[in-house]
């Protein structure tokens, strides 16, 4: 089997909520998502997903994903997307860094892979081990009452663990914190997250202040020196995310005893290959983890559904379902959230069933 043509389609997904704010004022209310269909000279198609949550969080823009794929398409013409490990070292040769540009190829290649073998991504990807698990939800950020309601409202949807986003001014931050974990109960989870959004004074005195209380502090700072400062000065459980960009910077913040958990966003690190690369290594490892990606819709979640399922179940820290964020749906069979929890689909591939004519024409196509 052999790639014959590779479409790029970029969908306008608005948020169903008004804004979805985080640390350092930036916001978004609507995204620019790639989909992208590999089809192969036996007509089997795979599908894939990236979605940036804007341009200014992390190093990945909308408009750069044709123009990536642009660059590596052709050499990947002819080449067999079952070899997938060969199909990444090709885009590494081609492209230097872009992960998020690698990203849909890798996982439009798990799709295939799987439809071809008529097996799941999840047990291609070492086996499932739950069929559905837990979600959080993310709470955009806003003012400590609006924060604690909306963390209210989700609980009432069957949530039970929340990414609150801080990373603002430290006083209402700790105001925010509080608010929040008096709202909640007892084996609710919560998670500050400050997307790197403190400097160092302003990121130790939040931990001071919130140091009885029972929360995970969530990339305080912006580089791995500055987080692991703040670690050695509290006892809370410290999660890095935005630090993580591979298996080098694993091992050295796990050297340095930096965390107690990791974020792995699959776009940024260059798709399912590398993260379930990195993935096995925290289980080797002892880490728990949030699996996800930056945003995202069906296809997206659907990816991120495997990766989860084929994840042992007590290193599974948390995740979340992007498609219900947005008023766009790609595939009616995509697992949705029921009472907080997901399902991993057990179709072969991803599971799911684009609907190829809400794609519209594609912005560019190689073949």
């Amino acid at each position: 089997m052999k790639i014959k043509q590779i479409d790029v389609y970029q969908i306008d997904y608005k948020l169903l909520d008004t804004k979805y704010a985080w640390a350092g004022g930036l916001s978004v209310s609507a995204f620019v998502s790639t989909v992208i269909k590999i089809t192969t000279d036996e007509n089997v198609k795979g599908f894939a997903e990236v979605c940036p949550l804007g341009s200014s969080y992390m190093e990945a823009f909308a408009k750069g994903v044709p123009a990536g794929i642009s660059e590596i398409g052709k050499q990947l013409i002819g080449e067999d997307p079952c070899q997938i490990k060969r199909i990444n070292q090709i885009m590494d040769n081609a492209l230097s860094g872009h992960h998020y540009v690698k990203s849909p190829i890798d996982i439009a290649c798990w799709d295939i892979l799987g439809k071809k073998t008529g097996l799941p991504v999840c047990t291609l990807l070492g086996g499932r081990f739950v069929d559905e698990y837990p979600l959080y939800r993310a709470i955009s950020q806003g003012s400590p009452q609006e924060m604690a309601a909306s963390v209210l409202r989700y609980r009432d949807q069957g949530y039970h663990r929340f990414q609150l986003k801080v990373g603002g001014d430290p006083d209402i931050d700790i105001a925010r914190i509080r608010a929040v974990r008096a709202a909640l109960n007892d084996d609710d989870i919560l998670d500050a997250d400050a997307n790197t959004g403190w400097i160092t004074r302003h990121a130790m005195r939040v931990v001071k202040a919130v140091e009885n209380l029972d929360v995970y502090i969530e990339q305080p700072c912006a580089t791995l020196e500055e987080c692991l400062l703040i670690r050695q000065h509290t006892n809370l459980p410290m999660i890095l995310d935005e630090v993580i960009t591979g298996v080098n910077p694993l091992i050295r913040a796990y050297t340095n005893q930096a965390m107690d958990a990791v974020n792995i966003k699959i776009s940024r690190v260059g798709g399912l290959t590398k993260a379930s690369q990195i993935r096995d290594l925290c289980q080797s490892l002892g880490i728990a983890m949030t699996l996800e990606d930056s945003w995202g819709g069906d296809i997206t979640t659907a990816a991120i559904s495997h990766l989860v399922g084929s994840t042992r179940p007590e290193f599974y820290f948390t995740s979340t379902d992007f498609n219900s964020y947005n008023d766009v749906r790609l595939a009616k069979d995509a697992p949705a959230k029921i009472k907080g929890r997901l399902k991993v689909p057990s179709a072969p591939g991803l599971g799911i069933h684009v609907e190829e004519d809400l794609l519209g024409k594609p912005v560019l196509s190689v073949k």
